[in-house]
């Protein structure tokens, strides 16, 4: 994602792929919530969803769920603050973190009832070290996620369209088996795993114009397709109540997530891979 993050803090429009992954993520967090009955959170690091950082525990925080969300990145935070205070007017605790700070995480042992990430070990200087702080700073509940190393737009965005990106970031971290023995060993037994984000598209993790370009193929006619107002697509809009359609117009493409198919079966296709845990 490069520095793009910066964009995404003014301007929310993100795309359908991000609006539908930030759904189906939502829907999954909200069902823990009420499963578990979670009364706090902490999400480390807050940024790993590409589009606008820091969004994804909106959900816990309009059920009246404290949030707590760590970066290492002060403009990054200074962003989500003026997001959720000025745009959304809900409570957030926000805290920065040196970038190497991740193996100690500046909270007391079982501090909270949910620690979890989403897609953003491969970013951090120490992811390793965050997955035991996420299991040393819960009293309960361990939710991890990464991209799916096996699916199409994984592959595509490898070899073709992103190349630059893996020879930067460790891709060792979509590893689901490396990242639950290390759980595991930190003293969190795993209750359920699967797969989440599973649209009809591939996962490119950039905007469909952007792929036509870095393919090669030059058209007006689908770049007017991807561009311009009805084009338009942001979760901000949806959680501002200016779009408030938007989430049936988006979900009606999850057919897939909804599919009574098993997950192995599943993951073919899925955009992430997940682990969920509870502290012994």
């Amino acid at each position: 994602m490069g520095e793009t993050w910066r964009r995404y803090l003014t301007d929310y429009n993100e795309g359908l792929g991000l609006v539908y992954e930030r759904f189906v993520l939502n829907d999954f967090l909200e069902n823990l919530r009420q499963r578990h009955r979670i009364q706090s959170v902490l999400e480390a690091p807050l940024y790993g969803m590409a589009g606008v950082s820091g969004i994804n525990d909106v959900v816990f925080a309009r059920s009246g769920v404290p949030v707590t969300m760590v970066d290492d990145t002060p403009e990054r935070i200074e962003g989500v603050q003026r997001i959720w205070c000025d745009d959304l007017q809900l409570p957030v605790n926000l805290v920065t973190i040196p970038p190497d700070g991740w193996g100690r995480l500046p909270f007391a042992d079982r501090s909270f009832d949910l620690t979890w990430e989403w897609a953003g070990l491969w970013y951090i200087a120490d992811p390793a070290g965050l997955l035991r702080e996420l299991a040393r700073t819960s009293r309960n509940l361990v939710f991890v996620a990464m991209p799916n190393n096996i699916q199409v737009g994984y592959w595509m965005r490898k070899l073709v369209i992103d190349r630059e990106f893996f020879a930067t970031h460790d891709e060792g971290w979509t590893d689901i088996g490396r990242i639950r023995r290390i759980l595991e060993d930190a003293g969190v037994e795993i209750i359920g795993q699967g797969v989440l984000d599973v649209p009809p598209w591939p996962d490119t993790v950039m905007p469909a114009n952007e792929v036509l370009k870095r393919l090669g193929i030059r058209s007006r006619q689908l770049e007017a397709q991807f561009t311009g107002e009805g084009w338009t697509w942001s979760t901000m809009a949806y959680y501002l109540g200016e779009q408030p359609d938007l989430y049936d117009r988006v979900m009606r493409y999850a057919w897939l997530d909804h599919a009574a198919l098993p997950w192995q079966l599943k993951s073919i296709w899925a955009h992430h891979r997940y682990l969920l845990g509870r502290v012994r």
